[in-house]
């Protein structure tokens, strides 16, 4: 039987009783929200291609159309996930679920490359709305003993949500047509408010104070620049006045956060609470992981389709079995960390995460195909898994019961952050090692080709299509043969920067992580 809104409606810390069935279907409607949200954020990669040819968008207005989504999404979410803790999670909630289902269908009947960038910055509203709020209600609804396992499951679709999206987006691009991309949000986003709305309590702030809003404001422009220098920043360069601008602006917000959150008597976050061991370990341990993760989503899906020849659905498929492992890793990790405690299983997941990464690097290669990275890509998917629930948890049971919309928006901040910075540091190792190669690989070959060819796969399969044509056939050959050779190699200097990074968290975790065996 259903649950209504006022059967649990509660003002008060704590956890109102609720049934073991509305505990599944609170959890099934906020996996559904979380799903819709970072399906839509990665699904949008394959279909990028076809929009930009039917749109007429440029390559400046494809990067638009990709970044408006999680740019809005990360600068509105510690703003957002503290309205939901003040107001009500389960309105916040329902509100985004509607303007993030309506949004995607302006996205999929947008007719110019504006239109469409207008309807994904709506998204991303929506999706802010939506992320922090999903795992602020399981934690302020499942009792304590039933919580842990329940952020387990939310954490491995959380990780293996955007592979989803990218499988589903890949088979409706193929299939169907790139429109069609963003059925998939709009589905869950619409099934996600019908179990929300008959079956999830409401719960806000026990206490009444003033809404900061000077820190909500320069929370959301301090990720806000930060999110857009660190996007624009490989693309435009660094010394471009759009990247400066967002950088300058962003460090200069989160100085000014930081510091009138020291004073402010009801601050949005409570900057004391980042001296705890737990939280501090935690959130570097999600934006490292995280900021690798996306990494490897970027070289990964060029080796697949460019190097190897395959379609997006084959290579979208080739992720599905990272995905299946980290999702009932993260199930089981809870119970892991029960026993041997969570710094003990964080640490075992980065170590694990860390060492796929570097069989990665050794065995990837052009011969061996799909199977010289499946078993790195395994462990990796088991190392995230065993990683990311028993981090999470120790950033949200540091803040109190009434602020877990700000915990989770941390949470996912961090993510967010992450995310942004690891696509920019591979992406540059991945092109400058790229570049390199191919510049050794193509001596005696006219200087302007080499040059072209440079630039990126794609584009060495452009200027070798252009030999080709011109009857220069076996130069054709040697710039394919030196382009997939060179990516290769180029993946092998980002995935051991991103085992450096690895270690950097473990590092963090063995000096700085929670002492206690939680």
């Amino acid at each position: 039987m259903s649950t209504t809104l006022t059967d649990f409606s509660s003002t008060a810390p704590g956890q109102p009783h609720l049934s073991k069935a509305t505990e599944r279907n609170i959890l099934i409607a906020m996996c559904t929200a979380l799903v819709a949200v970072v399906a839509s954020m990665s699904g949008l990669n394959v279909a990028q291609q076809a929009i930009a040819i039917e749109l007429g968008s440029t390559q400046s207005g494809v990067l638009w159309i990709i970044n408006a989504y999680s740019l809005a999404l990360a600068a509105l979410l510690m703003p957002i996930g503290a309205v939901g803790d003040k107001w009500g999670r389960k309105p916040v909630l329902l509100t985004g679920l509607s303007l993030f289902a309506l949004s995607n269908v302006g996205a999929f009947m947008a007719q110019s490359t504006a239109q469409m960038i207008a309807a994904r910055t709506l998204a991303g509203v929506g999706a802010a709305m939506i992320m922090p709020v999903t795992l602020s209600v399981i934690t302020s609804s499942f009792p304590e003993e039933d919580r842990a396992r329940a952020v387990g499951i939310w954490a491995g679709f959380a990780g293996s949500g955007g592979m989803i999206g990218l499988f589903v987006s890949a088979f409706t691009v193929d299939v169907l047509s790139w429109r069609w991309a963003f059925g998939l949000p709009i589905l869950l986003a619409a099934l996600a408010f019908a179990i929300t709305w008959t079956n999830v309590p409401n719960s806000r702030e026990g206490e009444s104070h003033p809404f900061d809003t000077i820190g909500s404001v320069l929370s959301a422009l301090a990720i806000g620049g930060l999110v857009l220098g660190i996007h624009e920043g490989p693309e435009r360069g660094w010394s471009d006045p759009t990247t400066l601008v967002g950088l300058v602006v962003g460090v200069i917000s989160l100085v000014l956060f930081v510091s009138w959150e020291r004073h402010v008597s009801a601050p949005l976050l409570d900057i004391s609470t980042f001296s705890d061991r737990g939280l501090a370990s935690g959130i570097a341990t999600i934006t490292i992981v995280f900021a690798v993760m996306f990494g490897i989503f970027l070289v990964l899906f060029p080796f697949l389709q460019a190097v190897l020849g395959w379609s997006a659905l084959r290579s979208a498929v080739a992720m599905l079995p990272m995905a299946a492992v980290m999702m009932p890793t993260s199930t089981m990790a809870p119970r892991i960390a029960g026993r041997f405690g969570s710094r003990a299983t964080m640490l075992s997941g980065v170590t694990l995460f860390a060492s796929g990464l570097a069989l990665l690097a050794l065995r990837a290669s052009v011969e061996g195909g799909y199977l010289s990275v499946l078993p790195g890509l395994m462990i990796v998917g088991f190392g995230m898994g065993l990683t990311m629930t028993p981090a999470t948890t120790a950033i949200t049971e540091t803040l109190p019961q009434d602020k877990q919309g700000v915990a989770s928006a941390l949470n996912d901040t961090s993510r967010e952050i992450g995310g942004a910075v690891g696509m920019a540091l591979l992406g540059s190792v991945l092109s400058a090692a790229f570049r390199t190669k191919m510049t050794d690989s193509l001596l005696g070959l006219p200087e302007k080709a080499v040059d072209a060819a440079g630039e990126g796969i794609a584009n060495a399969y452009g200027v070798a299509a252009q030999m080709s044509k011109n009857g220069m056939t076996e130069e054709s050959a040697r710039i394919i043969d030196a382009a997939k050779h060179s990516f290769v190699s180029a993946w092998t200097h980002s995935m051991w920067v991103g085992v450096i990074l690895a270690a950097v968290a473990v590092a963090v975790l063995a000096v700085f992580g929670p002492r206690r065996a939680q």
